[in-house]
Formats: structure tokens, C-alpha cells, sequence
């Protein structure tokens, strides 16, 4: 099939649930807003500052690599959006705001959230649904040829961990995870509604944004402890990614450190430094969205 089977404009064009003048749309940023702060403040009732703060590691390399791998995400974002709809700075905080809000509130309710956004800057984009939806489609199946690729690879490693994952259970998550993005490809033109030069740009972006982030996670994990060679934990956070997007699995921190003990071996000092990163990254989600939240809200307040 041809590149431009797969990437021509739509002639047939999805239309959003809430369209220009609903009343329903001026209460989609408020809302959101409000979701985010509810549930920056439950999901701290959960999360032990005092482990996370004992074990932070003082190097300033290891916090610029962090913040970094955090505003990967947004950024790429940011020059996906900035090419298209000539973004100003001032969107990549309405872009934290959505990777937030589908952290710790619900999946893609950070789609919601930018949609709104969008709407209100009406001299930013006409029409955001299609661009929104583009770009969504594309992350998910930039990142889904990337897992089955990495599940291609890595099979023998994993076969050899005995964790249950049997070629049945293999096959069918591999289909499960490349089903969706191979239909979405096949429908092409009544999916995308941009042109095919943009799309390409698009998967273009979050390929090399991916790569970042597992760079950037593998240089974070050396930091703090650099006495495993980075090698090591390049292998880890490839390995990561494949385990965060694999269907059919009860328990990925499990399989995940079944890995980690199977290639490093130093499983106590490994998960601890492991659950330090995640409740570090917890941590920021959770502070950054209470402070976000409350400012939406208080703009809000003031426009109204």
C-alpha cells in the first residue's frame, strides 16, 4: 500500500462530541481543572514523602536529566503543535496540564482537557478535534510498533524468566497491541485529518521522543547508582517500556523486576532505587497538579 493510501486527508471527517457554542464546552477546563486538583490531593494520601525524600540522590546531573525525561513528553508535544498551529510558549503548560491529568486521572481525560483549551484559543486552531485526534492516533501507534518490535527482540529473554508468558500468551498480546495501530494505518483516509507530510512530522516527533525518554531514563537510572554501566540500563528501561504496554499481564512490576533480577542480579538496592524514581515522579504529578490545578481554577474565577 502506498504512502499516500495511508496518509491522505480524510474525505470523510470525524466530527467531535462538543461542538462550537455548547455550554457544556466553557465548564470542560474548570472541570478538568477541579478533576486534576481532587486527584493530586487523594493520590497524596498514598504516597510516603519521607521514603521518597530519604533516597533522593544529591547530584545536580541526576535532577536535570529527570526534569528533563518529565517534560519530554509536553515538549514533543509542544514542537508537534508549534509546527501545525504556531503554539506559543504559553501552550506547553496546557500540554503539562494534559500529560497530568492522564496520570492521575484518568486516560486520555487530558485530551479532554487540551480540546478545551484549544477552543478557547480560537486563533491558534479553527478546528482542533482532527489535529487532537492525529496526533493522539499517532503516538499510540508510533509506540505500539515500537513494543512489538522490542517483543521481537527480547522474546528469548523473556521465555527464559519463566513467568508464565507462554508463545500462546506472547502471540496474542503481540496482536492485541498491533491490531488497533494496523487498522488505524489501513483507514488512512477516513481516519486523518491531516496531510500527509504532517503525519509523518508527527511520527516522526514521538519516534525521536521515545528514543529520548528511554535515553534519558537509562542516564537517570546510572546517576543514581553508577556502579552499574549505563549499557546495563539502557537494556532496563528499553525493556520497561515493552513491559508498561504489554496486554495480559497481572502484574508488571512484578515481571518487571523478575527482569531487573535476571539482569543485573542487585534486586534489593535495584527496586529500591526503582521505587524512589517512581514515587519521585509520583511526587511531581501530584504537586504539579495542585498548583496547575488551583491556577486554572483562580483564572477561571477571574474571567467569569
Amino acid at each position: 500500500m502506498s504512502d499516500t493510501a495511508l496518509f491522505a486527508p480524510a474525505t470523510v471527517e470525524l466530527r467531535p462530541l462538543i461542538e462550537r457554542g455548547s455550554g457544556l464546552r466553557r465548564w470542560i477546563t474548570p472541570v478538568l481543572s477541579l478533576a486534576i486538583l481532587a486527584a493530586a490531593l487523594w493520590q497524596l494520601r498514598h504516597l510516603d514523602l519521607g521514603m521518597v525524600f530519604r533516597d533522593l540522590p544529591a547530584s545536580p546531573a541526576f535532577w536535570l536529566v529527570f526534569v528533563a525525561g518529565y517534560m519530554a513528553l509536553p515538549v514533543g508535544e509542544w514542537l508537534i503543535y508549534r509546527r501545525l498551529w504556531q503554539l506559543p510558549a504559553t501552550g506547553l503548560g496546557a500540554l503539562l496540564r494534559k500529560r497530568i491529568a492522564n496520570e492521575i486521572v484518568l486516560g486520555y481525560s487530558g485530551e479532554v482537557y487540551f480540546y478545551g483549551w484549544a477552543r478557547r484559543h480560537a486563533r491558534l486552531a479553527a478546528a482542533p478535534f482532527g489535529v487532537i485526534k492525529d496526533v493522539t492516533i499517532l503516538s499510540a501507534t508510533v509506540a505500539n510498533g515500537i513494543t512489538v518490535a522490542l517483543m521481537l527482540v527480547t522474546w528469548p529473554l523473556l521465555s527464559a524468566l519463566n513467568l508464565g508468558l507462554t508463545e500462546w500468551v506472547m502471540a496474542l498480546a503481540t496482536a492485541i497491541i498491533a491490531l488497533p495501530s494496523l487498522i488505524a494505518l489501513l483507514m488512512g483516509r477516513r481516519l486523518f485529518s491531516c496531510e500527509r507530510r504532517e503525519l509523518w512530522m508527527i511520527a516522526s516527533v514521538h519516534l525521536g521522543r521515545i528514543a529520548v525518554v528511554i535515553l534519558l531514563t537509562a542516564l537517570m537510572w546510572r546517576l543514581a547508582m553508577p556502579g552499574v554501566p549505563i549499557l546495563w540500563w539502557l537494556v532496563l528501561a528499553t525493556l520497561r517500556m515493552l513491559v508498561s504496554r504489554l496486554p495480559l499481564l497481572p502484574n508488571r512490576d512484578i515481571v518487571f523486576a523478575g527482569l531487573v533480577a535476571f539482569v543485573i542480579g542487585d534486586a534489593p538496592s535495584m527496586s529500591a532505587m526503582l521505587v524512589m524514581v517512581a514515587g519521585l515522579t509520583l511526587a511531581t504529578h501530584i504537586f504539579l497538579g495542585a498548583a496547575l490545578g488551583v491556577a486554572d481554577l483562580v483564572r477561571s474565577e477571574n474571567r467569569a
